[in-house]
This record gives C-alpha cells, structure tokens and sequence, in this order.
C-alpha cells in the first residue's frame, strides 16, 4: 500500500499535492457519516433536494475560475475544455432541478389502486476516473441525490485536488453533512467499502478490467452495480456523407480531451470511394491543431494525463504499425518537458490489429477502408466494445437500418457524439450495464416499490 495519492502536473511533471491515504478507523467514520446523512436525507422534501442542486450549480459558477485551473494543472486538460466541463455540470444540475422531480413522482398502473413509488435505496460507492473529474462524477451523483441517496465517493488518485474542491461545493450547500463523502482508499479499501452493509451499491467508469473485479465483489455481496467502461467507438463515414462537416467532427470526436474520452470516435471506418479525399482534409485538420500549454486559451491538445499512459499508447501504436498499419501522422511521443503525444493518424487498419482490437486512450486514429455500407456495418460490429457510434450518410433509411443493427449503447447520425443529461448514455458488451443520465439513470439507483391496495 502507498501511503499519499499523488496529484502531479502532467505539463510539467512537477508534484501538486499529496493527500494521506485514509486508515481503517477514517474509512468507518465515512461510511458512517454517509450512512447517517442517508436516513436524514431520504426523509427530505423534494423542494429542499432541488434547491441543493440549485446551491451546487451556484457554486460551480461562482468557483469556475479556480475549479477550471485545477482541472488543467492535475490531468492536463486544454483550459477552454475544463470550462467547458465546468459549465456543462452546472447546466446538468439546473437541468435536473427543473425535470428531475417529475422523474421521481408515483408513476401509475394499469390498476386503479396499484402503482410505482421510486424509493432511495442508500449509500452509493463511486468509483470514478480521471478524464473527466467533476463531470463523471456529478452526472451521476446529482440524480443519485436527487432520489434520495447518498454518494460515497472514491476518485481517482491523480486528481484527489479536483476531489478535495468538489467536497467543498457540497459543503456549501444544505446538503447533511456525509450526503457527498470522499475517500481517499486504495484497492484493498475499495474491497472493504463494497461488502459494508452499508454500501447500497456501485457505480464504476473506467477500464474493463477495474469493471470486472469491482462488480465481481458487488456481485458476491449481492450488490447491484452499473459500468461505464471502455470503448472503441466506430465512426463510419459512407461515400454520400457531408465529407466537410464528417471531417470536422472526426477531429473533434478524436482529439477532444488530447484523446482522453470513453465515449468517442476511435475506428474511422470509410467507405473505400472516399477514403483517400476523407484521409487528405482529416489529416491537414488534425496538422492544424495547436499542441501547448493546456493553460493557454487557444490549446487545443495538451499533455496526456500520465507518463505511463503515454508509454501504453505509444507501445500500442508501434504493435500496430508493425502489424501492418501505416502511419500518416505523429507516432511518437514528443521529445521535452511534459507528457505530449504527437497527434497520430494510422491507415490501413485491419481487425486483426492492436489498434482496431484495444481501446487507444490519448490522441491516435485509427482508419479502416470499407467495401460498402454493408461492410462498414460489420466491421463496426466486430468489437469487445459497445460504448457509441457515428454515422455519417446522406441515406435516412441506410442511417436508421445502421442504428437498428450497430450493438451500441447511443447512435449519432451526422454529429458529434455526446453526453447530455436529456438522453441516456451506457454500453453493451464489454463497455458495460446500466444507464446514466435522463431518467433512466436516476431510477438506475431507486428501489422502484409496487404499491397495491385492497386487492382481493
């Protein structure tokens, strides 16, 4: 065991903060103040719920400037793209103040005296990655609140500062102290935490692997969970798509977050008649995107978030090229002060390959030729991953056949694939169970309780 969860500078590999991992005796006393916010917290109005929600989006605001800079300075994030993240949180949660009461009223049967109540169900342990280290967190956290529940959470060493800020926003709300907790444990204490009586359940984003062994022990404790884990999201663009505006969304669904994403664009699959103008323009966009100092406004990719992370990337892309792939950009990581990975294009790819076969988290494409829609379609499909997928067509029947056969969670057709608190996002096979977001995600995390009266 370690004893500090380091927060390092990734731009310049310089030590932000250490935090002191938490002992057995810290760990109770947190699970027992979440457990002891629980049983206040389930007996809240409605109305004092959403003004907590309320309160936590004044406070994003409010603190934007600082949390933004933490964002950038711990994981590495262009400073425009924190804001952004920053934002986005506070518009979820006036979102879910607006529509998430009606989500959570007694839904009715087809019996007169018979219907649904959405009951809390306690003390949800979230383990949570560092990509996105407000948003991730919050856009479960404020529906699992919300209904009633409290949020226990467990975040990702590297940004134990985004944490710490993210505790203090709670702490300004009325929201009963433990309501949001924060641990600071490593995998032996995630363990420890799963089998308390007091653990409700689990939510997980990250890899495959941290998914496995987590709802391996949620399920020997009989402890429902829901994944968010990887993805190897396929981005077909057929011979009739707007090749502009494709491209244009390629570079954003690619290099967003220096590469950093689940849920985005990884396998460029195109149609073999535009392959080669598709490759041209993608490649003089991506050669148009500033590399720097993530605390520079017009940024666009920064470090990646830790140096091992590049060393997997890297190996992952010389596999590949040695399989066959051929290298259009970067490819390397860039020589100097900072995590930076050049911004890579690889063509050429087959399903046989490193590139097609693993998820690439950092700043590399990966381009595939199909012979035709139908091709494209099975070259999509041939995956462990079914996080999301785009497709670009001018064709709205080849466009709602493809979303009726692609195995994903969330089809795009012609934009930008997203979250958003309106719509649900989650995966199918290996990218995981469960929903997020929308309402799907709040009754995730609700004992949905039948209620029948006077039946004979």
């Amino acid at each position: 065991m370690t004893d500090f969860a380091v927060s390092r500078n990734p731009t310049t590999g310089d030590i932000l903060a250490s935090y002191p991992m938490q002992n057995t005796a810290e760990l109770e006393q947190a699970l027992s103040t979440s457990a002891a916010a629980f049983k206040k917290w389930r007996k809240s109005s409605m109305a004092s719920r959403v003004t907590v929600l309320r309160q936590l989006g004044h406070q994003l605001r409010e603190r934007e400037p600082e949390l933004t800079r933490m964002i950038t300075l711990e994981m590495g994030k262009p400073v425009a793209q924190a804001r952004a993240e920053i934002l986005k949180c506070a518009n979820l949660c006036d979102w879910y103040a607006e529509f998430g009461p009606a989500m959570l009223e007694d839904k009715p049967s087809q019996v007169p005296d018979a219907w649904q109540s959405f009951r809390p169900i306690g003390v949800i342990l979230a383990v949570m990655p560092w990509n996105f280290p407000f948003w991730q967190v919050l856009r479960g956290a404020v529906g699992m609140l919300l209904a009633g529940n409290t949020y226990l959470l467990k975040h990702a060493p590297n940004v134990m500062g985004s944490a710490t800020l993210m505790a203090e926003l709670f702490d300004a709300t009325d929201l009963p102290k433990g309501g949001f907790n924060l641990i600071n444990v490593d995998n032996e204490g995630v363990s420890t935490a799963i089998k308390d009586d007091r653990i409700a359940a689990v939510a997980v984003t990250g890899s495959v692997r941290a998914g496995a062994a987590i709802a391996a022990q949620a399920g020997a404790a009989l402890k429902k969970t829901v994944l968010e884990l990887g993805g190897s999201d396929p981005f077909i663009v057929l011979a009739d798509a707007d090749l502009d505006e494709a491209v244009k969304s390629a570079v954003t669904g690619r290099y967003q977050n220096t590469g950093q994403v689940c849920m985005a664009a990884k396998r460029f699959i195109i149609e073999a008649s535009i392959a080669e103008a598709f490759e041209t323009r993608f490649v003089e966009a991506v050669k148009a995107l500033k590399i720097g100092d993530p605390l520079n406004e017009d940024t666009y990719i920064g470090p990646m978030a830790r140096a091992d992370l590049r060393d997997e990337l890297d190996q992952q892309v010389q596999a590949s090229l040695r399989e066959g792939a051929r290298l259009v950009l970067g490819g390397e990581k860039i020589a100097g002060q900072g995590n930076y990975y050049a911004p890579t294009i690889l063509s050429d790819v087959t399903s046989e390959m490193t590139a097609f076969r693993q998820e690439l988290f950092g700043p590399v494409a990966a381009i595939a030729v199909a012979r035709d829609a139908e091709h494209a379609l099975e070259i999509a499909n041939n995956s462990d991953f079914g996080l999301s997928a785009t497709v670009w067509t001018g064709d709205e029947h080849m466009a709602a056949r493809m979303s009726e056969e692609l195995e994903v969670g969330a089809v795009f057709i012609n934009g930008n694939g997203a979250s958003d608190p309106r719509v649900t996002i989650g995966g199918v096979k290996k990218s995981g169970y469960g929903r997020e977001l929308s309402h799907f995600g709040v009754h995730e995390f609700c004992n949905v309780q039948t209620i029948w009266k006077n039946r004979r």
